[in-house]
């Protein structure tokens, strides 16, 4: 049977810091990088293939970064007017942006020539996406109040809708069904078209439009993966709205302190980050849509995105600067990366590849079993220090190891915890001069009021004062330090009998205050 190390215990210590596990993986989003643009930046947008390039549009251009390096890789500039939404297609091979003349262009990335141009609005273009579905379908919003479905290879509007009334400034794709189209206006409306009937299907109002109260601009919107349940942005406002039930508004909150301009969710789509006016990112856990984290920024936030691995978060701010904010990816999710590409050639071994590579067998490299993989990283597992000497049974050099200046008082008591139940402490103290007992008085008196430690550390006060009486007396600073351990016994006996009169003085406050109430 193999050796099993020592187990640390944990131990709770009280703190003032408020910071919960969300909050602490959110503020793993660090490293952070501020890149100055020339004017607003209105759109960030990541490619959902890796390496995960991202666009940022601002001023006539839409530039492209890499993740890793966040440098400049491409400058797409051929815009005659501001160039508005920049998105990447799926496989990361297209570009899509509009600008405010009303013109929208298709790019090659790398080479960033103009593969198609659709002009058809007459007003400025602010959303223009690529179905995830249908990546020969473009979706293009407009000031016109007009929203069109494109067919890129045609060049031509499969189909327009004209139920809207004024500008047209948030709109998407559904990701479930590429045929449902969500869209926000400033006529205060959230609609949802049906590709197939050219109509709206369902009207989510922000106000009651007969009275014209409360009305306000939709500003984003976006739809769950599952296309049951919508999100749309009015002032500082962010509404739930519940498709399945008919377009019924099932939440409002209001956690910003001005118009929310970004909305966004993380890879699984179970936190959704909005960003707004008043310089400030929330992130909200969509099962209960409580504000799980805030983070601030120096600027307005107009844009944000998240990569689809979780490693970086984009925000655009209003005086132009881009923020780029980094997060190292655990161990355990490059593995399970790695462990999705390894998979990849056995899943092509087994589809049709083509025509042409019918007869051709493609070299796979075969995989290790992933049992082997665990036993070779059991081998490799080494010991401490003190788990050497615990499994040879030198139980005083294991107390030793574990008394240095840099062994954390965790380790520390949980050694002498594994000592006692080897009935292997007394020998652990036993036979010590003055300069091997030194550490363990300090390590006595440093600790006996720490609550997480007291008892532990008064049950070895008390054996070292039964083994080491007869030496008190013959060694200067060991009378010291026992001296130093009767005095903070004392304090901390002191401390508690005054704890104990303050609860009886509150008990009876309390009791009085109760009472007549009673009556």
């Amino acid at each position: 049977m193999d050796y099993q190390s020592l187990v640390v215990k944990t131990h709770n210590r009280p703190s003032t810091s408020k910071h919960t596990a969300e909050s602490r993986y959110w503020r793993q989003f660090k490293h952070p990088v501020f890149v100055k643009e020339y004017a607003p930046i209105t759109s960030v947008h990541f490619s959902p293939s890796k390496p995960h390039r991202y666009a940022v549009t601002a001023a006539t251009r839409v530039q492209i970064y890499a993740p890793r390096t966040q440098k400049l890789t491409k400058t797409i500039s051929r815009f005659k007017d501001v160039a508005r939404s920049g998105c990447i297609r799926g496989d990361g091979k297209l570009v899509v942006a509009g600008d405010d003349s009303g013109l929208i262009q298709i790019f090659d990335i790398n080479s960033r020539a103009i593969l198609r141009t659709l002009d058809s609005h007459k007003q400025p273009v602010h959303v223009t996406k690529f179905s995830s579905l249908s990546p020969t379908h473009v979706l293009s919003c407009s000031d016109d109040t007009t929203v069109k479905l494109w067919d890129v290879p045609s060049q031509t509007a499969v189909t327009t809708f004209t139920e809207h009334t004024d500008y047209v400034r948030a709109g998407q794709i559904s990701t479930a069904n590429h045929n449902i189209i969500l869209t926000g206006s400033y006529d205060g409306t959230v609609r949802l078209f049906d590709a197939r009937s050219g109509l709206s299907e369902m009207v989510m109002a922000t106000g009651d439009r007969q009275e014209h109260s409360d009305i306000a601009p939709v500003e984003q919107v976006l739809m769950f993966p599952s296309g049951t349940v919508a999100l749309s942005t009015s002032g500082p406002i962010l509404r739930v709205w519940d498709i399945v039930a008919g377009g019924r508004c099932t939440r409002a909150l209001s956690n910003h302190q001005k118009t929310v301009t970004a909305l966004t969710f993380n890879a699984n789509s179970d936190r959704l980050l909005t960003g707004s006016l008043d310089q400030m990112v929330k992130v909200y856990d969509v099962s209960t849509y409580k504000v799980v984290h805030t983070m601030r920024y120096p600027s307005p936030v107009l844009c944000l995105a998240i990569s689809p691995d979780d490693t970086h978060i984009l925000g655009g701010m209003s005086d132009g600067t881009l923020s780029i904010r980094r997060r190292d990816p655990k161990a355990s999710e490059i593995v399970q990366s790695d462990q999705t590409r390894l998979d990849a050639p056995a899943l092509l071994h087994d589809i049709n590849i083509g025509h042409g590579l019918q007869h051709q067998k493609l070299p796979i490299k075969p995989l290790m079993d992933s049992s082997e993989l665990r036993v070779q990283s059991q081998s490799t597992r080494k010991l401490k220090e003190y788990d050497k000497l615990l499994k040879s049974f030198k139980y005083s050099a294991a107390l030793d190891s574990v008394l240095k200046k840099n062994v954390p008082p965790t380790v520390t008591f949980s050694l002498i915890q594994e000592l006692i139940h080897r009935d292997g402490l007394r020998i652990a103290l036993a036979g010590r001069d003055d300069v091997l007992l030194e550490p363990i008085l300090r390590l006595l008196s440093k600790y006996i009021s720490d609550p997480r430690f007291g008892e532990l550390a008064a049950d070895v006060t008390g054996l070292v004062i039964d083994m080491y009486t007869s030496v008190i007396g013959q060694a200067p600073l060991i009378d010291a330090l026992f001296l130093r351990l009767r005095k903070k016994v004392a304090a901390e006996l002191r401390f508690q009998e005054e704890i104990v009169r303050a609860k009886g003085a509150l008990t009876m406050i309390l009791s009085s205050a109760i009472t007549p109430a009673a009556r």
